[in-house]
């Protein structure tokens, strides 16, 4: 009876994965925080079998496996965070939503595949940003999208984009002017 017990205690560490696949359920973004998949075989199988159940279907939490599983699709992308059965499906589904206006909000409303390529390096920081080894870190989307954008501003002078570098002009310019 112990042993029951000290399953169902609570835990910080929530979320299992937290993955983006394509809509051929191919991988786009994948972030697995404990051992339940130790390889990447293993990882493969499971994100081709939840694509195969979830793809087609209306709702929005799937038991696969003994794993809860809360999902959202946009255009061309299925975005998924992975829990133990025994977890609270709200604060899943509180992770995914996170993620989902987070990339909303990074991608400036252009949310699908091509677009999530392009910035693939911003939103494994945003990611990390929202969960870390499986502890849920902030749910807030506006605040994971200032502390994403504070660290692609210190980025160094040769690793910024162009139009990170006129941006970063154009702010020290104005601040210039307004002293």
């Amino acid at each position: 009876m112990d042993r029951e017990l000290a399953f169902l205690d609570p835990t910080l560490y929530t979320v299992k994965a937290i993955m983006i696949l394509d809509n051929d359920g191919n991988r786009l973004l994948a972030k697995y925080y404990d051992s339940t998949f130790p390889t990447f075989k293993e990882q493969k199988t499971f994100e081709q079998n939840l694509f195969n159940k979830t793809h087609r279907a209306n709702g929005k939490v799937i038991m696969l496996g003994g794993i809860t599983s809360v999902y959202r699709s946009n255009v061309d992308i299925y975005f998924y965070v992975v829990g133990s059965s025994h977890e609270n499906e709200l604060i899943l589904v509180s992770v995914l939503n996170c993620l989902f206006d987070t990339t909303t909000q990074l991608l400036r409303k252009n949310v699908e595949k091509r677009t999530l390529m392009e910035n693939l390096d911003t939103m494994y920081l945003a990611v990390d940003e929202i969960c870390d080894g499986g502890i849920v870190l902030e749910s807030d989307s506006s605040t994971i999208v200032q502390r994403v954008a504070q660290r692609s501003e210190e980025l160094p002078l040769g690793e910024q984009t162009v139009a990170q570098v006129l941006q970063s002009a154009k702010d020290q310019l104005k601040w210039s002017l307004l002293k």
